[in-house]
């Protein structure tokens, strides 16, 4: 499969779970409503997909993908309606914390810019 064509279908799935858990298709208490997914990697074979997911407020995220994971098989039937392929990948959900250390490598480079002005 070409790059494009697992590009144009991680999209996809980032859309349609996007998309349930907005509009609260997903029916589960601990599922926060910010909670959002910030991207998806797809298998080379397209048998599995890892989807990384946000939530604000952050004490929310660890609820939220065990609700995800609870709610994967009505996800995934879901994604096998909208995705025009042979097998629908099977997904794991994972909280995404990359913002974090975005975050903690910008305070970084701030701490060394001051001292290099300092």
């Amino acid at each position: 499969m070409s790059e494009f064509s697992q590009k144009r279908l991680e999209n996809r799935i980032m859309e349609t779970v996007g998309s349930l858990i907005v509009s609260g298709a997903i029916k589960n208490p601990h599922l926060s409503p910010f909670t959002s997914v910030t991207r998806v990697e797809l298998a080379p074979d397209n048998a599995s997909a890892t989807v990384y997911v946000s939530s604000v407020p952050e004490n929310r995220i660890d609820p939220s993908v065990r609700a995800l994971e609870s709610a994967k098989g009505f996800i995934q039937r879901k994604l096998g309606e909208v995705m025009k392929t042979r097998n629908t990948p099977v997904l794991t959900f994972r909280r995404d914390d990359s913002y974090r250390e975005a975050e903690r490598v910008n305070r970084l480079i701030d701490e060394a810019m001051k001292e290099i002005d300092g």
